[in-house]
């Protein structure tokens, strides 16, 4: 490869890197070609870009970024590396890094390491915090959700009320007739 290409891979990874807030880097050595295959599939099925890219180079598209990624240096940018872009959501590759080891039924993918919003992840234990991550829209909805609870239970408690209220008056309207 080129300077020239390599230079081009860079630039064009840093980009990426800096469009997608959501990336996980994996190891999937020791996959066969027909293991491969089946991953890049599910990873096409579920809107999710992988590529498999030299460590030197996710390197440097790295560095050129505003976010410190040095964390990452030894002990995820190393061996195997196959990066996982998600522009939605920070949950879908992992989602489908366990159902692929479910599925599968070995290990051989691994989570090396990830970037949800620029928050850092490291290491294959991360996975089930990853799952459980809410996305933004989620805690959005969260928050809506509580500050409206104290008003619906204001409301409830007025119509409640005046309904006690018509019906006392109606039964004391009907004994005042009778």
């Amino acid at each position: 490869m080129t300077r020239e290409e390599k230079g081009a891979i860079i630039e064009e990874l840093s980009e990426k890197f800096k469009t997608v807030p959501y990336f996980y880097i994996t190891d999937a050595s020791g996959m066969s070609v027909a293991e491969v295959n089946k991953l890049r599939r599910m990873c096409f099925e579920q809107g999710i870009e992988y590529k498999v890219i030299k460590n030197t180079l996710i390197r440097k598209a790295l560095e050129t970024l505003d976010t410190d990624y040095t964390s990452f240096d030894g002990t995820v940018l190393a061996g195997f590396s196959g990066v996982m872009f998600h522009a939605e959501s920070g949950k879908v590759p992992a989602k489908l890094i366990k159902q692929y080891r479910k599925e599968a039924g070995n290990d051989k993918l691994k989570l090396k390491g990830a970037s949800v919003d620029y928050s850092l992840f490291i290491g294959h234990d991360q996975l089930e915090t990853l799952l459980t991550l809410k996305t933004k829209n989620e805690l959005i909805g969260d928050v809506i959700g509580l500050l409206q609870s104290p008003a619906k239970n204001v409301i409830s408690g007025l119509q409640s009320g005046g309904n006690i209220l018509a019906g006392l008056l109606k039964t004391l309207s009907e004994r005042e007739a009778a």
